[in-house]
């Protein structure tokens, strides 16, 4: 065992008894515990970023806590389903209509048409723009009885898993009575509300007892934010929580077999380099960097086998992508000789300083100079959105924000992208994008997102590292964990202890 590895090990063992404290299982005053189930205790991997705005990278943590929800979900295939709208049907090329199921918010109102309308339109309003609505400008008003109507500006044939997206999620008229921002604690509809959130430490969580799909097993959550991935894992395995999420690799091999829960995910780990400023901005220099990098080395390596090499932008877990995908052409590796860049990083996902590490190693082989910089990504997102980094190693499920393989390429890789962390803005990429945008039927589409993606490829402003399996820690007497490859779900109505 290397040194790194027996550090990442044993070093954050003192952790355990102050997380003890924090998880201390919450009792009605006589020592009994909470009535009607019992209170699941929960490590998560992320501390908020944005105050639990649902427009950012925060809305997972809302909806995999059970706190929000949208129109439509996801279901196990990638398809849209029903969430507060119990049906839709489409009234035009531009236009569909969602009937609403009954339903209330946390806060005891009810989730009517004029309700989620000005939800939906204080999303469009955000800014910057959630990462579901690159691209698109969407109306939603209020259309007789219990529908909404959401019209586009231009044809969105799958519009109905865009507002599946988390960031997309319903509240009610309270949590936007405070200009430029939404209130999230008691006022989404979820079967689970906020009541208290300590900033980046954790959040106090009890059941919604008016939720339309029946009251949950369990009669809240505690959650804290531990960004250390090992203190987690120990945790779990001391039994001072009950579900662990985003195990390291490491530490997967130290878990129980009967804890350990692996699923194969739509999340890649790639190397952006900034195409807009400093080395990176010359296409040859990108194509050196690329050269450099042994994905396989990466995958066996730092991931101990719990990921695969990267082949592109979608992996694996996307089953059709590797039947379409398209080869890209790479401009010819320019000469390298001492460039200075900056790789910078974040420790929420304990591998990527590992990765990180590896890709210094390899660049500096290559003739670079490499100085890394690794933080929490609250401390690092928004200077890594403002292109402040050569180059960046990014941990992105790329089916997240709308369940669409386009979206995500709209949203992360064009001029008006969102996300655009490379910075990339290409005209032949911009064009493969738009249409893959207007193409309607799902095999075209398809074709479409995977000449896309071909297209971003051959700029070498993205180089996909591996594709990744997450571990789940979760405790023997737990039952009912949402292990979601989408990684927008984790607990529900059904989970309890």
């Amino acid at each position: 065992m290397t040194r790194i590895r027996r550090l990442r090990l044993l070093a954050p063992l003192l952790l355990v008894p102050l997380l003890a404290s924090c998880f201390a299982e919450k009792d009605g005053g006589d020592g009994t515990r909470a009535a009607g189930g019992s209170r699941l205790r929960v490590a998560l991997a992320f501390p908020p970023a944005e105050n639990l705005s649902p427009y950012g990278a925060d809305a997972t943590i809302l909806s995999r806590l059970g706190v929000t929800e949208g129109l439509t979900a996801l279901d196990a295939n990638g398809a849209a389903t029903p969430a507060l709208a119990a049906s839709w049907r489409r009234e035009g090329a531009r236009s569909w209509r969602f009937t609403l199921r009954d339903a209330a918010f946390q806060d005891g109102t009810r989730v009517t048409p004029a309700a989620v309308a000005a939800a939906l339109t204080r999303a469009t309003q955000a800014r910057p723009a959630p990462a579901a609505l690159s691209g698109v400008t969407l109306t939603a008003r209020a259309a007789g009885g219990d529908d909404v109507r959401v019209t586009t500006t231009a044809p969105d044939p799958i519009l109905p898993l865009r507002l599946a997206s988390p960031s997309l999620a319903v509240f009610s008229p309270k949590a936007y009575a405070a200009p430029g921002r939404v209130d999230p604690v008691g006022t989404a509809t979820g079967p689970f509300r906020l009541t208290k959130v300590t900033g980046a430490t954790s959040a106090t969580l009890d059941r919604h007892d008016g939720y339309w799909g029946g009251l949950a097993h369990a009669a809240g959550i505690d959650a804290r934010f531990v960004a250390d991935g090992t203190a987690r894992a120990n945790a779990l395995r001391t039994g001072q929580v009950d579900i662990a999420e985003a195990v390291p690799v490491a530490q997967a091999a130290t878990l129980d077999a009967a804890t350990r829960h692996e699923t194969s995910t739509t999340r890649t780990t790639s190397l952006l380099l900034n195409a807009a400023h400093g080395p990176f901005a010359n296409p040859g220099t990108r194509a050196a960097a690329r050269a450099a990098v042994d994905t396989a080395a990466l995958a066996k390596g730092v991931y101990e086998g719990h990921a695969d090499a990267g082949a592109g932008i979608h992996g694996p877990a996307v089953t059709w992508a590797a039947g379409k995908r398209t080869r890209p052409v790479h401009p010819a590796p320019g000469t390298v000789d001492g460039t200075p860049i900056t790789l910078a990083t974040y420790d929420n996902r304990p591998e990527l300083p590992e990765v990180a590490q590896v890709l210094k190693q390899q660049l500096e082989k290559a003739g670079f100079r490499v100085t890394l910089r690794v933080q929490e990504y609250s401390r690092l997102e928004s200077d890594a959105l403002a292109g402040k980094f050569d180059a960046f190693v990014l941990a992105r499920n790329t089916l997240v924000d709308t369940g669409d393989p386009v979206a995500v390429l709209a949203g992360d890789h064009t001029c008006h992208g969102n996300y655009n962390i490379a910075q990339l803005c290409d005209a032949k990429v911009d064009r493969a994008v738009a249409e893959a945008e207007a193409t309607e039927d799902t095999g075209a589409r398809q074709d479409a997102a995977m000449a896309a993606e071909a297209a971003i490829l051959g700029t070498d402003a993205v180089v996909p590292l591996v594709h990744q399996r997450i571990v789940t820690g979760v405790g023997t007497t737990v039952h009912g964990v949402l292990l979601d490859p989408y990684e927008r779900t984790l607990i529900g109505p059904g989970t309890r202890r």
